[in-house]
């Protein structure tokens, strides 16, 4: 079974060496790049390679990459030293990508602005972005996904899909920043054509406790049928972690990989009702 788990369950800085082993060893077989995702680090041409080496050696396949937000240098930002910073940043993440034979790279939107009369050159300032990211992209054979934040309504990610085509912007569904504010499976089920990363773990519908599935009080029956009726087509991601549990990491991976097979083996179901009924 095809499994991937984000590199960051314990960590998202520093080297990811050890816990791309100890993924591997427990079966999975892909991993979602989340390291420095949050900072400005730009990765090297020779870091790259590196990573290309391990991940040959270890049989793991780079399913997608989280992209940087940057500190101070978001793709959105108003001042354009900062903008450009920021786009310089996504291109890294999307020229690693495609050496680690990725399908995508997964982007926060920036906050908007409290101030409305900031709003129209927040989008402007967001869309100037894309412009410039989108031929480096398709170039790439890479697409960005937009993931879904905690309580979000959308809006943004909808403005963004009525603009750009499929072939460049997609969605990351991120289950449990769904389960906060009680409606992500609804926005998803209208979004659906559009899915092409998913970050699966769960928690109290409260607080974003990135744990594993079917610990909390995400809905993973609807979400399965969701992901079976959708254009996702890759294999199940696990983007929970351990941060702040006292287990022992071997037994929190082993735990990881029968969460991440039981929500596989819910979304196989789904598709096999699926094409019975389509016959």
């Amino acid at each position: 079974m095809n499994l991937s788990m984000t590199t960051d369950y314990v960590a998202y800085l520093g080297d990811p060496g050890p816990y791309l082993r100890r993924i591997a060893e427990t079966g999975f077989t892909h991993v979602h790049w989340c390291h420095e995702w949050n900072t400005d680090y730009l990765y090297s041409d020779e870091e790259v390679a590196q990573a290309k080496a391990l991940l040959r050696e270890l049989d793991l396949d780079l399913l997608d990459l989280h992209a940087s937000n940057g500190v101070g240098r978001s793709w959105g930002s108003l001042l354009e030293e900062e903008r450009s910073v920021g786009v310089k940043l996504i291109r890294n993440r999307i020229d690693m990508t495609a050496r680690l034979s990725g399908r995508a790279i997964v982007l926060h939107l920036p906050p908007k602005p409290h101030s409305p009369v900031e709003l129209d050159r927040f989008w402007a300032s967001v869309c100037r972005s894309l412009d410039e990211l989108e031929p480096h992209a398709l170039r790439a054979s890479v697409r960005i996904a937009l993931e879904n934040m905690e309580d979000d309504r959308f809006d943004g990610i909808e403005r963004l899909f009525s603009r750009y085509g499929r072939q460049f912007l997609g969605l990351c569904y991120d289950s449990g920043h769904g389960n906060i504010g009680g409606r992500g499976l609804d926005h998803l089920e209208r979004f659906s054509d559009r899915l092409v990363s998913i970050h699966l773990h769960d928690n109290d519908g409260r607080i974003d406790h990135h744990n594993l599935p079917f610990t909390g009080t995400v809905d993973w029956p609807r979400l399965a049928r969701l992901i079976a009726d959708s254009s996702y087509d890759g294999c199940m991601s696990l983007e929970s972690n351990m941060r702040g549990q006292d287990i022992e990491e071997r037994l929190y991976l082993r735990q990881a990989y029968e969460a991440g097979s039981a929500v596989a083996r819910l979304i196989e179901t789904e598709r096999q009702r699926l094409c019975s009924h389509a016959t």
